[in-house]
């Protein structure tokens, strides 16, 4: 009797490299996660090494199939770092420079400048997206402008630029492939949202060639077939693509149209489903491809991205050795039932949505003789919990209805307190899935689909389990007590 047939997802993020292996029941046979180093050149400087990349996942991929044999594996999945840019050689794969993160701020002097031109509304009524370092479009054109290898190559029509699911397509498929799907490219600022496709327009704008850049396919489909590996056989196909958050959000069964998950990882990133028309922002918020399931169509969604979540955690453990290890913090934060005052404001890399404040730092404030290590700890689960408030208070306001429930996962929905003060915050019930790994969960779906396995979203919905609820546990006045503290201190970090 035949196996089940199984599925290989490549969860690529901005600190590690994972390799999930899942039969079609959703059983988990084998998970290995690598680590990559992060390299900082200047203040607000952040790259990836995308050799230190490919070790990293093909290191993975070669652990898990030493835990689980290669058998019946019928497709691969692939989610991604989205707005993270890298550069190679066409014919060779050789990279050219490093990548450029997506939490790296170099290119803000061209963002303002293309705002000077009053491009900004343009931009946002073609892609859906703000003019801000984020996004991988503007981080093309200073690499051009300012790396000679990068350079010479466009020069020489040698070029290859791509966000980091087309660099691993490209290495799985030993370079007969240079593809994309379309929730990565609509992070570009050089897709047209609506016709799914590259715009030639906005490409000028940017000095950006169309040859350079991927091909757009759909999400669900085949982008490839592995070829020329030592960890994996040929003629494996690469059936599903999707940017990390959006991979959460098909992960989390969000389907429908008004369903919404929030990740808490290295940022925290709030997605709402729109359905198959796109919902423009009045509130500073992004429109994106949700993604493009083939048959299924398209849907589109809102999302505000907060730059630092779980990173701020890591700064106190790292940066200034306030805790020893990370899940120290919940502990310490429960010794207090409120932070005394303190309020952290976690804008280490600027602020995301709803303010886009480029330029924003960091800073506790309401410093006092009374406040201990505990109020700090407490302060700054307070101040990502906040971030979330805010986007998700803009995008009720665009969509004209509160939400009923928000879905949960990410590494740091691990903390029950963290998520008791986004509940309490929010005035919202939160829904915590028994699978935390829903980004790596949403490439497994997308890969399904692709070949086969599921016949349609519908069997997604009917897969995802409760693990728990958190219910607000304060009052709404209480809520907006906390949150006029928040925004002084917000007002105060944008006026630095």
């Amino acid at each position: 009797m035949a196996g089940k047939k199984t599925i290989l997802a490549i969860d690529e993020g901005t600190t590690g490299a994972t390799a999930f292996l899942m039969d079609e029941e959703l059983n988990l046979l084998a998970e290995k996660s690598i680590d990559f180093e992060q390299h900082f050149p200047k203040p607000g400087w952040v790259e990836h090494d995308l050799d230190e990349i490919w070790k990293a996942v093909s290191t993975a991929i070669e652990s898990i199939f030493q835990q689980h044999p290669v058998k019946n594996l019928v497709a691969i999945g692939i989610t991604n770092q989205r707005e993270t840019v890298g550069f190679w050689e066409k014919n060779t794969l050789k990279q050219l420079g490093r990548a450029i993160v997506w939490q790296d701020r170099r290119t803000a002097a061209i963002c303002d400048q293309l705002k000077t031109q009053k491009l900004e509304p343009l931009i946002q009524s073609e892609t859906g997206l703000l003019l801000d370092p984020y996004f991988s479009g503007t981080k093309i054109k200073w690499a051009i402008e300012n790396w000679d290898d990068v350079k010479q190559a466009h020069q020489n029509h040698n070029l290859h630029v791509g966000t980091i699911d087309t660099f691993l397509i490209a290495k799985l498929t030993g370079g007969k492939s240079f593809a994309t799907d379309q929730s990565n490219a609509s992070r570009t600022l050089a897709m047209n949202l609506r016709r799914g496709t590259w715009d030639s327009d906005l490409c000028k704008l940017l000095g950006i060639s169309r040859d350079i850049l991927p091909e757009i396919k759909p999400s669900a489909g085949e982008f490839g077939k592995t070829s020329g590996l030592s960890f994996l056989p040929d003629g494996i196909p690469i059936m599903g693509v999707l940017g990390d958050q959006q991979s959460a959000l098909l992960g989390q069964a969000c389907i429908d149209a008004g369903t919404a998950k929030c990740t808490y990882g290295t940022g925290a990133f709030l997605l709402m489903n729109t359905g198959s028309e796109p919902v423009f922002s009045q509130h500073r918020l992004l429109t994106s491809v949700a993604w493009n399931l083939g048959a299924h169509g398209t849907q589109y969604m809102l999302e505000g991205s907060t730059f630092v979540a779980g990173a701020a955690v890591q700064w106190l453990r790292d940066g200034i050795g306030f805790i020893e290890d990370s899940s120290q913090i919940e502990a310490l934060a429960s010794q207090v039932k409120d932070s005394n005052g303190v309020v952290f404001v976690p804008a280490l890399t600027g602020l995301g949505a709803p303010h886009w404040d480029a330029d924003a730092t960091g800073m506790f404030t309401g410093l006092t003789r009374g406040v201990n290590r505990s109020h700090m700890a407490r302060a700054v689960l307070e101040g990502i919990a906040f971030q979330v408030t805010d986007v998700l208070k803009a995008m009720e306001k665009d969509v004209g209805a509160p939400l009923k429930a928000l879905h949960v996962d990410g590494g740091a929905a691990a903390n029950n307190l963290l998520m008791q003060i986004q509940a309490d915050f929010l005035q919202t019930t939160l829904k915590r899935p028994k699978i935390l790994e829903t980004t790596s969960l949403g490439a497994v779906f997308a890969a399904g689909l692709g070949i086969g396995i599921w016949s349609s979203p519908e069997d997604i919905r009917k897969s995802w389990k409760l693990d728990r609820e958190f219910k607000p546990h304060s009052s709404t006045d209480e809520a907006a007590t906390h949150y006029k503290r928040w925004n002084r201190a917000i007002k105060r970090v944008m006026l630095e």
